[in-house]
């Protein structure tokens, strides 16, 4: 079974959309809400070269998704 990581805010509603999507399919996943945990940001951060928009979906250490179904909410802070 793969390990998933979920980054997102808990302010993007496109997150909570891929967390239900995760929870439909019965997905065993760690989410990371990267305005409040520093290290996640820094971890999506280097996962993602820089792109500052959530959810970000990683699969197995691959990122597999950078928003969702299109639209993603964009994250400002360091």
């Amino acid at each position: 079974m793969p390990t998933i990581e979920l980054y997102g805010t808990a302010r993007c509603p496109y997150t909570e959309e891929m967390r239900d999507w995760l929870e439909f399919r019965r997905c065993e996943f760690t989410e990371y809400d990267v305005d409040e945990d520093a290290d996640a940001l820094a971890r999506m951060n280097a996962l993602t070269n820089g792109q500052r928009m959530v959810p970000v979906l990683v699969e197995d250490g691959k990122v597999t998704h950078i928003g969702w179904q299109g639209h993603g909410c964009a994250v400002s802070k360091e």
